[in-house]
């Protein structure tokens, strides 16, 4: 962990590494002071030497003091760190990032953390490919001996056949 300085916070502060994202803190929640602007955040618990991720959220923005007491997750968040004291905020803020971005970064960590206060939340992530279909095999007999000729090979703009019975193998270009 790494100290650093930051306008959230009223104390210099940790770092914490959260997949491959940097987030300042952890701090204890009856800490922070407003504002908080276009950020992911994590409410964590303390258990001796070990901070256990209880509830991951975004922040579009807010000035309010009360913003985490009246957050309608609050009282799990306490039921599950076990007392208010046990509970400590972690930041990522996000400014330049949209609404999709910092979305799909608190998706990642409430998959990968599945964090108890989180329950029902999770989306699974959809996939950045696309899986291509391979074309239907176009049916032909063989110049040689007249049997049907097979799919052997589907490449990118081709598919290679090759005959069941002579072995002759013929390329056609994809359509």
């Amino acid at each position: 962990m790494e100290k650093k300085k930051s306008q959230f916070f009223k104390i210099p502060l940790l770092s914490i590494q959260i997949l491959q994202y940097e987030f300042l803190g952890p701090i204890p929640l009856d800490e922070w002071g407003p504002p908080m602007e276009k950020l992911v955040f994590l409410i964590m618990s303390r258990d001796k030497d070990r901070f256990n991720i209880v509830y991951a959220g975004d922040c579009e923005k807010t000035d309010d003091k009360s913003f985490f007491v009246q957050h309608p997750g609050f009282k799990c968040w306490v039921e599950k760190s076990g007392s208010e004291k046990s509970l400590y905020l972690a930041i990522l803020p996000l400014f330049d990032a949209s609404k999709e971005h910092r979305e799909s970064v608190l998706n990642k960590i409430k998959v990968r953390y599945n964090p108890s206060c989180n329950v029902g939340e999770i989306v699974e992530p959809k996939p950045d490919y696309v899986v291509r279909k391979s074309p239907e095999p176009e049916k032909f007999s063989c110049p040689c001996c007249g049997s049907e000729m097979k799919a052997e090979q589907f490449l990118e703009k081709s598919t290679l056949y090759r005959c069941s019975s002579c072995g002759i193998s013929d390329t056609k270009l994809n359509s």
